[in-house]
């Protein structure tokens, strides 16, 4: 995909021109236009994903791929990205998300305790990357989501131009703003509840809210301690279990040495946090759509007074953009952290990266995520796709904002509909070949073996 440089620094009007300009190369309605080489083989890019994937785990994987099209799309994040090297480029970079479909994002409480919603995962994001590429993901997971709740063709299409236009009109709204003003912008989740029609799911979302802030053991997506004299976590198989020392390279872990790594290379201020807690114990757990198969742990953390606190440690690896023809130098783990620290309004304390053995595994490190507010995102998805499809959109806008410059990209979508439609007809577009991959791979002979038999 072709990239333009941006312009040096000049007046809000001249960056507006600049982007207007840009439609000249890449005019609008032709993002609505679906490019796909002849010989595109969905199945051999998943597969080519596994092959450094922990192998008893692949046919979970899969399980959880085939659920639904909506599913499949989760876990096939390569294979969009492979399909998205052949689409037309605006030419504005930004930091992507890499990922972005509508269950990547989610609540979040900042260190000021107030509830945000914001982009939730960074295993793909790259710099450098056009900012089509995360929407023209987002779209389609819109209307593959719509068109799974058995919504009419022509509804899926309106909430897929109308996630579109919640992007670019949000855009237009940042570029009124300064710098300073557009970085702390945020997506506040109480004052977004008020927009929902539904007053039942209303006051569902805000006893969520005041559910999340319960005690830690209460939430099943942490993993239940076993009491002694010295607390550790409690195997539940095959999801969550421990190491051992003899097994093979899939699963060994140094984790005395990771965490030390990863501690060096936190800054002062969180160290002095960090060290109030002692590694205690550490088990592998199974986790997401599209990561079950890469090495993911947690490690249990004690305060001197008893308090947990989980850390997951998650392998990074390199990113699905990268076919995009954009490299990352570096480590695979630092990449995801400084991605999410870019797009993330407020990023977790305890994000970090290290790296186990030798070849070495590269790993980032984050705090285990609260499922009571990850279930916002599943609630208001079910209840009210329009308005959670709008609320995605303005999000991505703010993320984006943050590494583009937003005068730029309201100047290249412009006033009218017309990206809004050729989105919506790209959503559309890219719906129909999920499903036809979806359907080749419930029937593939090869998908079938994996699960019946974990080979």
């Amino acid at each position: 995909m072709q990239k333009t440089a941006p312009p040096p620094l000049r007046t809000s009007k001249q960056r507006y021109e600049y982007g207007v300009a840009l439609r000249k190369r890449a005019p609008l309605e032709q993002h609505g236009e679906l490019h796909l080489p002849a010989a595109r083989d969905a199945a051999a890019v998943l597969a080519a994903t596994d092959r450094t994937r922990v192998p008893e785990l692949v046919p979970i994987r899969y399980q959880r791929m085939l659920a639904s099209p909506f599913a499949y799309l989760r876990g096939a994040a390569a294979v969009m990205a492979d399909d998205l090297k052949h689409q037309v480029s605006a030419g504005i970079p930004v930091q992507a998300c890499g990922d972005c479909h509508l269950m990547n994002f989610g609540a979040f409480p900042t260190p000021e305790e107030n509830i945000i919603f914001d982009i939730n995962d960074f295993d793909e994001t790259m710099p450098g990357v056009d900012f089509t590429v995360d929407l023209k993901r987002l779209v389609a997971s819109v209307t593959v989501a719509a068109l799974a709740a058995n919504l009419s063709r022509k509804r899926a299409r309106a909430i897929a131009a109308g996630t579109a236009n919640a992007y670019r009109m949000h855009i237009r709204r940042l570029a009124k703003l300064t710098p300073l003003e557009i970085w702390h912008s945020r997506i506040d989740l109480v004052q977004e509840i008020k927009r929902i029609d539904n007053a039942a799911l209303r006051r569902k979302l805000t006893a969520v809210i005041a559910e999340a802030g319960k005690r830690l053991v209460e939430d099943d997506n942490f993993p239940h301690l076993v009491k002694g004299d010295q607390a550790r976590i409690a195997d539940r198989p095959p999801l969550i279990y421990h190491l051992t020392k003899k097994g093979d390279s899939h699963h060994r872990l140094h984790a005395e040495r990771v965490f030390a790594t990863y501690r060096q290379r936190l800054p002062p201020e969180r160290l002095y946090l960090l060290d109030r807690y002692v590694l205690k114990d550490i088990a592998f757990k199974v986790v997401g759509v599209g990561s079950v198969g890469t090495f993911c742990a947690v490690g249990l953390f004690m305060s001197a007074d008893g308090a947990p606190l989980f850390l997951q440690l998650k392998e990074a690896r390199q990113s699905a953009l990268e076919c995009l023809g954009t490299e990352f130098h570096g480590h695979p783990g630092r990449r995801v952290v400084e991605g999410q620290r870019t797009m993330q309004v407020a990023s977790d304390v305890f994000l970090g990266w290290t790296e186990d053995g030798n070849p070495a595994r590269h790993f980032y490190v984050r705090q285990l995520k609260n499922r009571r507010l990850g279930s916002v995102n599943e609630l208001v998805e079910q209840r009210a796709l329009t308005t959670y499809a709008g609320l995605c959109g303005r999000t991505l806008a703010r993320a984006h904002a943050r590494s583009a410059d937003p005068a730029i990209l309201a100047g290249y979508m412009g006033k009218s509909g017309a990206l809004d439609d050729a989105l919506a007809s790209f959503g559309m577009a890219y719906a129909r070949r999920t499903q036809a991959d979806y359907d080749q791979l419930v029937k593939s002979n090869r998908f079938a073996k994996k699960i019946r038999t974990g080979r």
